[in-house]
């Protein structure tokens, strides 16, 4: 049963410096042009681990692959421990995220930098962060950041200025705001902006 099978809680060990939240590292992969569900999708998020500190969160990032590393529709996700990484999520129903896409190269540097920001609380919106999201595809990849509120302009501003300053970017880099319902409502899980889009995101972030 559901009490039994429940995991020990993490906590930091001893000597090692706590985060301010637990988090969680998820994997996903998945055939292009299936179509997908929220059930299997649900099926399809493989959790890798829970961290508390910041001795534990290299313990885990030191053995995964990185993303330039990784083939096909792959997904890693980093969420606050108790954060499903599902629009569905009641975390994460009534939020969004922002979204940049990358050309093939950058997502390895972009994502580390983004996940230490998200660990370290650079981006200064109390609990407003759920998560973050790599995704690597055949021809760009793809990074998110995820926030519980999608109707709260003040926040989602700046955590898109904060994204800008953490990541680097260039000031004609486009930058996404996609809430969760949005994509609910749309097939597929990028929906049909997609092409519109990628005719839009010239020139690509270019950072060597």
């Amino acid at each position: 049963n559901q009490s039994s099978s429940k995991r020990k809680a993490v906590v930091p060990g001893p000597a090692e410096h706590p985060l301010q939240y637990n988090y969680t590292f998820w994997y996903s992969r998945r055939t292009p042009g299936r179509p997908t569900s929220s059930q299997s999708y649900e099926q399809n998020i493989k959790q890798i681990g829970t961290f508390a500190s910041v001795e534990q969160f290299w313990r885990f990032y030191s053995h995964m692959l990185r993303p330039r590393d990784l083939t096909g529709h792959s997904d890693f996700h980093l969420f606050k421990e108790g954060i499903k990484p599902m629009w569905e999520d009641d975390a994460n129903k009534n939020g969004g995220k922002w979204i940049i896409r990358l050309r093939k190269g950058l997502a390895s540097r972009c994502w580390e930098n983004l996940i230490l920001a998200m660990l370290g609380e650079q981006f200064m919106v109390g609990e407003e962060i759920c998560g973050a999201v790599v995704s690597v595809r055949f021809q760009e990849d793809i990074i998110s950041i995820w926030n519980k509120t999608a109707s709260d302009q003040a926040t989602t501003a700046r955590i898109r200025d904060t994204l800008r300053r953490v990541l680097n970017l260039p000031p004609n880099t486009i930058m996404e705001y996609k809430t969760h319902t949005d994509s609910i409502k749309m097939p597929g899980r990028l929906g049909p902006q997609r092409l519109l889009f990628q005719n839009l995101w010239k020139p690509r972030l270019n950072v060597p």
